[in-house]
């Protein structure tokens, strides 16, 4: 028999002793045209994440952030951030989630189409340069309050806007592809317009929409091949009925690559933590070629490590004795203070997985058949 899977593994382990336990599923009347009836699951992963209502629904503008965001780690980091970033101003223990249900595809695409500058067909490289396309997608999620005739009603709405870092155009198809940086200020000014016109156009053409609080946060992309995601930079609230974007707060989160001239610089002494762990794998494996961490901060404070080691293996029980050795190293050489999660990888697939939660002793290890 197989063994059960990581994730199904750490599911019954919260299920057993770390959800967080209600009497009994409810039934809610969501408040739409259709009226249909779902369901609220009893039980919570922890108070920091969100329910959701079930049967779950998808995005009405599902599929547009693949189309319009080129690295997976931006998607993932996106949408993951987003939701973090939401809990400040919607309650994980008082609301539930549910993906963006106002704003489908041709919405989307059409605020990107409406809010980036037009260059003119045959147009010259500086005249791409002098007007780039900074806005790359704009992500919805929505925040649903449980009343008590067991309906459930829209209490908010997360608006996360993805700007690029890097421009990259052709002036002709299949021609020279360049590339301009585009400094976080001037990033940042246009983000502002770019959301001051989102909001209007939201309370103008959306009556249902007029007296709800939307929140916005402004994600700058990485460049297309960075292993690592880029990261929210402000966020502002718009309160009900209002149509006024100001108040930028700065949202003080990087995600880091490790080794990097970036992490030498920033966290000096997390780099030495992972050039000594990389060290130390050498020493078991002669063949190692390096290792990938990547470590997320806010406010300059770690708050999750991962690191991915590729290498080949020639059979499970070389697997088992380098995971051992490793689990051995993550208890030497890192503190407890963050998470931690170490991924063991061959050309095929995930061989193993080390793990810790922040503020725990014990280091959990799941090796996969």
């Amino acid at each position: 028999m197989k063994k059960v899977s990581l994730l199904m593994l750490v599911l019954l382990l919260l299920l057993s002793g770390c959800l967080q336990n209600q009497n009994s599923e409810e039934e809610v009347v969501q408040d739409d045209a259709e009226q249909k009836t779902s369901i609220v699951p009893s039980y919570q992963l922890s108070g920091e994440n969100y329910r959701m209502i079930l049967p779950y629904k998808t995005s009405a503008a599902r599929g547009a952030i693949v189309n319009q965001i080129a690295n997976r780690v931006d998607i993932d980091e996106m949408e993951e951030g987003l939701r973090r970033l939401s809990k400040d101003v919607y309650s994980p223990e008082e609301l539930y989630f549910q993906e963006g249900q106002y704003f489908d595809t041709d919405r989307i695409y059409s605020w990107i189409d409406e809010l980036n500058p037009e260059v003119e067909e045959g147009a010259d490289v500086q005249e791409y340069r002098d007007n780039p396309r900074y806005l790359t997608h704009v992500l919805e999620q929505n925040f649903m309050r449980h009343s008590d005739d067991q309906s459930v009603e829209l209490e908010g709405i997360s608006l996360g806007i993805a700007m690029k870092s890097v421009y990259s155009f052709q002036t002709e198809p299949g021609g020279t592809t360049y590339y301009q940086d585009i400094p976080e200020q001037e990033m940042l000014s246009v983000a502002n317009d770019v959301a001051q016109n989102i909001v209007t156009d939201i309370r103008e053409n959306d009556e249902n929409l007029r007296d709800v609080p939307i929140m916005i946060a402004i994600y700058r992309e990485e460049e297309q091949a960075s292993p690592v995601p880029g990261n929210f930079v402000a966020k502002t609230n718009v309160p009900g009925g209002s149509s006024t974007v100001d108040d930028w707060e700065e949202v003080k989160e990087e995600n880091i690559l490790f080794p990097s001239d970036e992490g030498s610089e920033k966290y000096f002494e997390d780099q030495e933590l992972v050039t000594n762990f990389g060290n130390e794998v050498r020493k078991f494996f002669p063949n190692y070629v390096g290792l990938v961490g990547e470590g997320f901060y806010i406010d300059e404070e770690l708050q999750k490590l991962q690191i991915e080691i590729p290498i080949e293996f020639n059979g499970k029980g070389e697997v088992i004795g380098f995971t051992q050795y490793a689990y051995g190293l993550v208890q030497e050489i890192f503190p407890n203070y963050y998470d931690i999660e170490i991924d063991v990888v061959s050309s095929q697939k995930t061989e193993s997985i080390i793990y810790r939660n922040a503020g725990e002793d014990q280091v959990n290890v799941h090796i996969y058949d």
